[in-house]
């Protein structure tokens, strides 16, 4: 928090002359002073951080046989990270119902479905989930196409976070442009690139997914196997990702920061980010559509009623209007549920504290099961619990 209200404060006296906004820095045992009255809270944090507790998640599993690529959704790292983080949240709730009941909690801390979903169904948090993959899911496609974008008329996303589907893609004049897509995504296979993942869904599922194919490599049981090595060459699949870029990011700030305080300056320029419109509509009741994650009641009628998924939704003065999507085709909604399973067991787990259904979480995430038997995957979870407990970051 420190560190942040060093940029903070450095922004504002660039961009605000100097004014007042930001008082002081309250800091963690200050929380509900610094939560009173508010209008909108943003959560993006990272429970344990890099060191000790991403280390656990990617070593531990690695001992097992089990290989990730950046583990903060799902998998084994995103069942552990989800467990640690939502203890914090609990706490987090607790304070906003008693200081600022009427704030809209926009999350952006992974796994965002497991985290939206617990602040949604388990506390009075008015909540949406935010990850900026949807905004950036049509122009990426057209850039590993490498081809010009055309001018979009029309576009539907909707599944869950970091798999949702590109349903839809028509031009101005109504065209569909996925039989070309298609067409382009089996040639561009041909060739070692950065996207292969995603491009191979279209292939054999049909559809796009919002999320980069180093995060979808790991949700599912066809990419990283060890009874298949060469997949892993195949697909262009980092391994051990981020922990790579955990690294290099804390280098990077660790420079800024020495900048920053020894007069540098820093600038900041309005980002893909949905937070600020969000702010924005709500505030001056200008309607905004945004891709959110709500709790599903009912919006995609092939996928569980209590999971969170990824939809349209309008934001205006009122607040977050999820939109109605109906059924995704069966191949999409049953990968996604694939991944919705252990989210839904991650969130039992926490909020009823049994080891079992950590067990459960994990047997059933799609990687994980492909790669260990259930007795190693049990023994895994005890020496992951263990280690959290004892690196001071417990899970249960």
């Amino acid at each position: 928090l420190e560190e942040s209200f060093i940029v903070i404060d450095k922004l504002n006296k660039k961009y605000n002359e100097n004014k007042a906004v930001i008082l002081k820095y309250l800091g963690v045992k200050e929380r509900r002073n610094a939560l009173k009255d508010a209008k909108f809270v943003v959560n993006a944090i990272q429970v344990g951080g890099y060191e000790p507790s991403t280390v656990i998640d990617f070593e531990i599993p690695k001992k097992y046989g089990l290989r990730q690529t950046i583990g903060d959704t799902l998998g084994i790292g995103g069942i552990f990270r989800g467990l640690r983080t939502i203890k914090v949240m609990k706490e987090f709730a607790e304070d906003i119902e008693a200081v600022c009941p009427d704030a809209l909690f926009l999350n952006y801390s992974n796994p965002m479905a497991i985290l939206s979903g617990y602040m949604q169904r388990y506390t009075k948090v008015n909540t949406v989930g935010l990850c900026h993959s949807v905004q950036v899911c049509v122009s990426s496609l057209y850039e590993t196409l490498g081809i010009e974008k055309p001018q979009i008329g029309s576009e539907l996303i909707a599944g869950i976070n970091h798999m949702a589907w590109l349903l839809e893609l028509k031009d101005k004049n109504g065209n569909d442009l996925y039989p070309e897509i298609r067409r382009l995504a089996r040639l561009k296979n041909q060739e070692k690139h950065h996207n292969m993942v995603r491009l191979d869904y279209i292939d054999k599922f049909g559809y796009y997914c919002t999320e980069s194919s180093e995060h979808n490599a790991e949700y599912n049981p066809y990419y990283i196997k060890n009874r298949y090595p060469e997949l892993i060459e195949k697909f262009n699949i980092p391994l051990d990702e981020y922990p790579r870029r955990c690294v290099s990011q804390i280098n990077s700030w660790e420079k800024q920061k020495e900048e920053i305080l020894n007069g540098g300056d820093i600038i900041h320029e309005r980002s893909r980010e949905y937070a600020s419109r969000i702010m924005e509509a709500a505030v001056t009741d200008t309607p905004y559509k945004i891709g959110g994650n709500v709790i599903n009641h009912g919006l995609i009628t092939n996928l569980p009623q209590n999971a969170c998924v990824e939809v349209p939704c309008l934001i205006d003065g009122n607040g977050v209007h999820p939109t109605f999507v109906g059924d995704l085709p069966l191949q999409c909604a049953c990968l996604n549920a694939t991944n919705v399973n252990p989210q839904l067991l991650t969130i039992e787990a926490a909020v009823t504290g049994k080891k079992e259904t950590v067990y459960q979480a994990a047997m059933l995430d799609p990687h994980t099961a492909a790669e260990l038997s259930l007795d190693d995957i049990k023994a895994m979870c005890d020496e992951l619990i263990e280690a959290h407990k004892k690196a001071g970051f417990p899970v249960l």
